[in-house]
């Protein structure tokens, strides 16, 4: 685990290092400073308020157990087998089915999912993805993903600026007039986004199957988790997400990749394949020996709320009574 957290600072480094280089194009020595003086000051927004700009990127509303008990509790229950605070809870308006977690900490956590996930996955599919979400939570990852995204963020928005001035005549000035030479600006508008999507890949590759092998131990099923990332990622692919794609640089917090694929921002995969992911879940579920039989959702003693068939308890948000009735469902009703 050391290892990892010294890579992924290196990795931080590296962004900004991209971001600083590309104040050095635009402003030579005062741009590089003033660059490095708002890397520096992005690091710090993200570290105290990465929850809360994550969240809003993604116009994520929060519920509590009044307006979504069956969530709530699921939540709960898992952040308590995970040995973990409860996180705040929130659904983002997106047909597509998604899920991430951010806050700089444990307890300023929050874990998000989206209503399409709610209406596509059933409550063990739901259990899977959500302790993945918390295994990034125990594993502090939330804080360096949010992080990456700020700045990666950043840099995306550097070099459309710079376009931009090549169009209108920025472009012919040299860096000794103190603007931005063709071929630097050039370098920085293909290079430099570039760079950051592959530091932003590597951030969430190395990250995405720790927190696949720990979230199936959480939930007690490795095939949850599986089956939950075949279907959304076969609906990612045909569902876009429009708050997503606004933000591509926050692409990497999500469980699967909600981009669409249609821009260059997508050239860059930011997940693991996830055929990858899927086979090294059943050989965890190989390794606990439930590759032959699938474990009921009670055994995470959650309750009669909880349970798997509808008559047992209230239906939830994700319930085959809850998608048939034409009633408001909470928030994202």
């Amino acid at each position: 685990m050391p290892m990892n957290y010294t890579r992924t600072a290196l990795l931080l480094v590296a962004l900004t290092a991209i971001f600083v280089a590309m104040g050095n194009v635009i402003g030579g020595t005062q741009g590089m400073v003033i660059a490095f003086a708002v890397a520096l000051v992005m690091n710090l927004l993200s570290l105290w308020k990465s929850d809360t700009m994550v969240l809003a990127m993604f116009k994520a509303q929060e519920i509590d157990q009044g307006s979504a008990p069956d969530l709530f509790a699921l939540v709960r229950e898992l952040a308590r087998r995970a040995e973990l605070p409860m996180p705040r809870v929130y659904i983002m308006h997106s047909p597509q089915p998604n899920a991430f977690a951010t806050g700089r900490s444990p307890e300023r956590a929050a874990v998000a999912v989206s209503t399409g996930l709610l209406d596509t996955l059933s409550r063990e599919e739901v259990a899977g993805v959500v302790a993945h979400e918390l295994a990034h939570i125990k594993n502090r990852d939330t804080l360096t993903m949010a992080v990456a995204a700020t700045i990666g963020g950043a840099i995306s928005m550097l070099a459309q600026w710079m376009q931009f001035g090549m169009l209108f005549g920025g472009g012919n000035r040299d860096e000794r007039g103190g603007g931005v030479g063709f071929l630097g600006a050039l370098a920085a508008m293909i290079v430099a986004p570039m760079a950051a999507g592959l530091v932003q890949m590597a951030i969430s590759r190395s990250r995405e199957y720790q927190a696949d092998r720990m979230g199936a131990m959480i939930a007690g099923n490795p095939r949850w988790l599986a089956s939950a990332l075949a279907k959304i990622s076969n609906a990612a692919k045909r569902i876009p997400n429009p708050d997503a794609e606004a933000v591509p640089a926050a692409a990497h917090m999500c469980i699967v990749n909600p981009l669409s694929g249609r821009g260059v921002d997508n050239w860059f995969s930011t997940h693991p394949s996830t055929e990858n992911r899927i086979a090294a879940l059943e050989e965890l579920a190989r390794e606990m020996g439930q590759l032959g039989g699938t474990a009921s959702f009670d055994d995470l003693g959650a309750g009669p709320t909880l349970a798997s068939d509808d008559a047992a308890g209230p239906a939830g948000p994700w319930s085959a009574a809850a998608r048939e009735s034409r009633r408001p469902r909470g928030p994202w009703g």
